[in-house]
Order: structure tokens, then sequence, then C-alpha cells
């Protein structure tokens, strides 16, 4: 190879290297360092492609009930312990059907393709399982609230979450430990 070639390569290869470095920092930063689902930007943007394809899409949003307490009473690494395991529970339940996310603190989102295909009563009692801590039995309970896609004028994410936040907190106010979820 001659000079000038190698000359004219080699900030080709510097470029592509940034790239691919800023590549991965931009897939890190939309994924949640604590429980490894997608932040606000990256599930916001599958939850508009998903809701744009699929008119029998819904969108949950998902509050842990008590978790003030249960960071007091128990410390905040408890605390972790719980966002990490609610997060896995409901990428569980999510599969191949949807998307989880976290949009912050103790809330949580997911998009489903089908609502039809899914069973909420599942996810609520897999939220409600006590996680197992530090030889104790971590209390967990969560909120959740769905709204289904098709119910909405016209199919916007903002829309929807907005719908499923005010399911959510209805039912936060329905049952003392929010236990039943809301269509």
């Amino acid at each position: 190879m001659d000079l000038q070639t190698a000359a004219s390569i080699v900030p080709l290869l510097g470029w592509a290297v940034h790239g691919g470095i800023l590549t991965r920092r931009l897939v890190s930063a939309r994924r949640d360092p604590l429980t490894g689902l997608l932040t606000r930007a990256g599930w916001t943007a599958r939850a508009e492609h998903c809701i744009r394809r699929h008119p029998s899409a819904a969108v949950l949003l998902v509050d842990l009930d008590h978790f003030k307490t249960l960071n007091d009473t128990h410390g905040h690494a408890a605390g972790d312990a719980a966002l990490v395991e609610i997060a896995a529970r409901l990428r569980a339940w999510c599969g191949r059907n949807g998307t989880a996310g976290r949009l912050g603190g103790d809330e949580f989102v997911a998009v489903i393709r089908d609502l039809a295909a899914v069973d909420l009563d599942a996810l609520t009692a897999a939220l409600h399982r006590p996680l197992p801590y530090a030889g104790t039995l971590l209390p967990l309970a969560a909120s959740v609230g769905v709204c289904p896609v098709a119910e909405l004028a016209m199919p916007l994410l903002t829309d929807a979450l907005a719908a499923a936040d005010a399911a959510m907190y209805a039912t936060k106010g329905r049952t003392r430990r929010g236990s039943r979820t809301t269509r």
C-alpha cells in the first residue's frame, strides 16, 4: 500500500471507530442501567412504532405501591432489588408480544401488540408475588393501568399514556393494595 492510500484510509478508519463508539453510547443511553429496560426515549420509539402497526395494541402504566415504605424499612439496596425484580417480571410477561420500559423511579411502562393475547391477571399476580431478599420476603405490590389503543379517537402514544395513567390511579383508589387492573 502506498503512502497516499494509507493517508486517505486512516481518517476513514478513525471515523468508523468513532461512529461505533457513539452507536454503543446511544444504545446504552436507551437502557436503564439498574433494570436493563428501555428508558423513556428508547421505549417511546418502540411504542409509537407498535401502536401504528397494531390496532389491537395496548399501553400499560405500572406504579409500585408502597415503594417508599419498602425503601425506608428495608433499605435502598432492597428497593433496588425490588425494581430489578419488577422489571424482570414485566419483561417476562411482555415476552415477544411487547416491550417494557422504565420511566423512572418506581414507574414502568409496557406496550403490547395484542391485548387479547395477554393475561392481565397473570401480570398483576406476578407483580404482587413477594421477593426473597436477605433472608426475608419483601412485600411487592403494583397498580396497573391499561389503555387499549383501539379505544382512542386517534392512536397517539401521549393519549394512551394519559389514559393508562388515569386507569392506574383509579386502580390505586379502588383497592387498598391496588391489586385490580382496569381495562
